[in-house]
């Protein structure tokens, strides 16, 4: 299987999953899926993405799984030097769940177009689901299909 292959499935899973994990607590709580993904989008848009409809929740689904595959892509890159990511996903994937979500946590959204204040309760939800359904899925899948 070629790199390019292996991403798209690390990033198309990962994002899967914590697009299904997100949807599904956010929905407890009353949110659309639509409105999710202008949450999404107005990271880049601004306020505007929830004026746009369905184009804002197109485009907030093509942001999530673009970052998805930019984190599987970052991975692999990272795992033809260090060879400890293949060879222990577990740590190595929990480890980068961490990662991504505190760059997301502490560079993406206040760099946005949409920064929201601080939660202790929405970072430590995040961080589990980050761990869980983009880190560990990343590993997992670059260290099965580089083998």
């Amino acid at each position: 299987m070629t790199d390019i292959e292996i991403i798209l499935r690390a990033g198309l899973f990962a994002g899967c999953l914590d697009l299904a994990a997100t949807t599904t607590l956010v929905k407890t709580r009353g949110i659309s899926f639509a409105k999710l993904l202008q949450t999404i989008a107005s990271g880049a848009l601004g306020p505007s993405a929830y004026k746009q409809g369905a184009k804002g929740a197109a485009l907030g689904l093509f942001f999530h799984f673009f970052i998805a595959t930019i984190a599987a892509t970052i991975y692999l890159m990272a795992s033809k030097y260090l060879t400890i990511l293949t060879d222990h996903p577990y740590w190595s994937g929990t480890l980068f769940g961490i990662a991504v979500h505190l760059f997301m946590t502490f560079v993406v959204i206040p760099l946005s177009a949409a920064p929201r204040p601080f939660s202790a309760k929405a970072f430590l939800t995040q961080l589990v689901i980050h761990i869980a359904f983009v880190g560990l899925p990343i590993a997992l899948t670059v260290s099965h299909f580089s083998r």
